[in-house]
């Protein structure tokens, strides 16, 4: 089996340095200042932020052997995130398999040649689903017929696919054209929006008729190890992760990456939402149940060391954001429309604008929660000042 190898002895510190920053202003109680690290051999590299035990990342095709018996390969996507994480597990006589790529020709392609290449040989055993979202879920229904194997995922990830999937058009109906236009979105950027951008929640072939649901607090048999399921929102309802402890090994699917924050989206469908809450509560209690030298294999770019560091950074970046809008709205108050400029200043074409807009709901969702903005409706549109 053509597996490229690379063990966790020889680590080098990832580029950047500094402590994480802490936000001391009115948004310092999210965060607590970041704990120094306990792991003796993490102390040794001495490490300003992130340790990466891998340069690179397997080509397209490739597949790199993170530990012995669990395979990490990439599949690509159309997007400037280009790629997403699929990690096989050794499940005995086969490979149990966490997450599928789009529902594409182009991803069955990739499958196709990595079953005929480096996994030839070993059938595949089992299917597990982190969440919902196409490039994680997309080819769920094909993989499972194709290799005739079960999918493992929460119910929560489950029911949100098969909304979607049951009913595509709802995406265009006119209650989300209403949601962005009541928070200050122009019509002509609603529509553009609502084609372009939602089109991505559509690459999903038909779900396999059933599945199996897992919860939190599950115990997860693959192979010869003992995962531990934990589920965390914020990115997404009920997102699947797994823990081993026996080796300190966490699947994290899209909670914690090394070098971009996850998407932490309010949508339409659940206007008064707090995501951001939930996805700061998660980090907490990743810091709390799991060690700092864990190595975090995620959903996209490197697998990492430094967990704790890398949960404080993205409170401290969400803390940061919050300020940005605080300041905004103390100007004048101000509409999730108006406000996107102020948390992204780059140009934005649909698929990320309808995301960016979704995110920076979110944070002002969870400012009005915590009582720091209170909502106002002028001339028909939501706005939001200080409380």
């Amino acid at each position: 089996m053509a597996v490229q190898q690379s063990g966790r002895g020889s680590l080098q510190p990832a580029g950047g340095g500094g402590k994480t920053p802490c936000v001391q202003r009115r948004f310092g109680r999210l965060l607590r200042r970041a704990e120094q690290p306990e792991s003796q051999t993490l102390q040794k590299v001495a490490y300003p932020n992130l340790v990466h035990p891998f340069a690179e990342p397997p080509q397209v095709g490739e597949v790199i052997e993170v530990t012995p018996g669990i395979l990490w390969t990439r599949l690509s996507l159309p997007f400037r995130l280009d790629h997403v994480n699929i990690y096989l597990i050794d499940d005995g006589d086969g490979w149990a398999v966490l997450d599928t790529g789009l529902g594409s020709n182009k991803t069955r392609a990739m499958w196709e040649a990595l079953a005929a290449g480096p996994l030839a040989g070993r059938r595949m055993t089992r299917l597990i689903v982190t969440h919902f979202h196409p490039d994680h879920i997309g080819l769920a229904g094909w993989l499972c017929d194709r290799f005739d194997i079960p999918m493992l995922t929460s119910q929560t990830s489950w029911l949100g696919c098969i909304n979607i999937s049951l009913n595509p058009d709802a995406l265009s109906a006119q209650h989300y054209r209403d949601f962005y236009l009541s928070h200050g979105m122009d019509d002509e950027t609603a529509g553009i929006v609502m084609e372009q951008g939602h089109g991505y929640l559509r690459m999903v072939t038909p779900l396999p008729p059933t599945f199996r649901r897992i919860v939190a607090g599950d115990t997860l048999v693959i192979g010869g190890r003992e995962f531990s399921v934990l589920t965390g929102d914020g990115h997404a309802p009920e997102q699947v992760m797994l823990y081993c402890a026996a080796e300190r090994l966490f699947l994290a699917a899209d909670q914690v990456l090394a070098k971009i924050t996850p998407n932490v989206s309010v949508w339409a469908v659940d206007p008064q939402g707090d995501p951001l809450g939930l996805y700061i509560r998660s980090l907490k209690a990743l810091k709390v149940g799991l060690p700092e030298d864990a190595l975090v294999l995620p959903g996209h770019q490197l697998p990492f060391l430094g967990l704790h560091t890398r949960c404080d950074e993205l409170m401290a970046h969400h803390a940061a954001r919050c300020e940005l809008i605080a300041a905004a709205c103390a100007r004048k108050a101000s509409s999730v429309a108006e406000l996107v400029p102020v948390m992204f200043t780059r140009q934005l074409d649909p698929h990320q604008l309808s995301f960016a807009f979704s995110e920076v709901h979110a944070h002002v969702n969870y400012m009005v929660e915590i009582g720091e903005l209170a909502w106002e409706r002028q001339d028909g549109i939501m706005r939001v000042r200080p409380r």
